[in-house]
């Protein structure tokens, strides 16, 4: 007789739908402006030009919209949204309230390891910035935020701040091409030291600034690029 025991430990296997793979596209396609704010799409449109049906597209559709990403109007034209100024801000105050305290939580119980593994992470980071990889960076960046919540023990917190911070990640992005990656990783060095040195109030302080200067980046923006912002 097989034993099936193990087998029930096993967790199936997680393959992207087509509707997946539509999704991630054009959200990575929204965040860089490759699709900038007010473009109109459609779904026959990007069904052709994915070579796929129109269904995993309307999916695909439904859900940026849930996340503030698509306008789906009726009988008019879907559109790429605007960024929301208030919503910037209101992630900002989410991140700073949440990640405040992920990242003290983390300086208790991060081992030497993890800490090295933070400072490889840097390491990439510089690299992307070397190549002017903007994507890279982005996505580096992200990473390094989401790990500091799993190692605090509140992996979820990551899921809440994503949730949040889609028109902030627009912002974000904008930045990159205008100088602000060398400033984010010099905070991220900064914030990587005080977690080592286990200097609390100078790792909150750091982290205060480095989510904070979004607020300041969304006032040069949006000065210079009115047209992609709501009114």
């Amino acid at each position: 007789m097989s034993d099936s025991g193990a087998l029930k430990a096993l967790e199936p296997l997680k393959i992207p739908s087509v509707a997946d793979t539509i999704f991630a596209e054009l959200h990575q396609q929204i965040l860089s402006l490759e699709l900038p704010p007010g473009t109109k799409v459609s779904e026959a449109d990007v069904a052709k030009a994915l070579g796929v049906s129109r269904q995993p597209v309307r999916d695909a559709f439904f859900r940026l919209s849930q996340l503030g990403f698509l306008l789906i109007r009726p009988q008019r034209a879907t559109v790429i949204s605007k960024i929301s100024k208030a919503a910037v801000l209101r992630a900002r105050f989410v991140r700073i309230a949440l990640e405040t305290a992920c990242w003290t939580a983390a300086m208790e119980v991060i081992t030497e390891e993890q800490i090295c593994d933070l400072e490889d992470l840097l390491k990439e980071q510089s690299a992307a910035i070397e190549a002017n990889d903007q994507k890279l960076f982005h996505t580096l960046d992200d990473d390094l935020h989401c790990r500091i919540c799993k190692i605090a023990g509140h992996k979820h917190v990551w899921t809440l701040i994503k949730e949040q911070k889609v028109h902030m990640d627009r912002v974000r992005f904008i930045s990159l091409t205008i100088g602000a990656a060398q400033r984010a990783y010099d905070d991220h060095l900064e914030l990587i030291a005080a977690l080592r040195s286990g200097q609390k109030s100078q790792l909150e302080a750091t982290l205060k600034e480095h989510l904070g200067r979004i607020e300041r980046i969304l006032a040069q923006i949006s000065a210079e690029k009115p047209e992609n912002f709501q009114e």
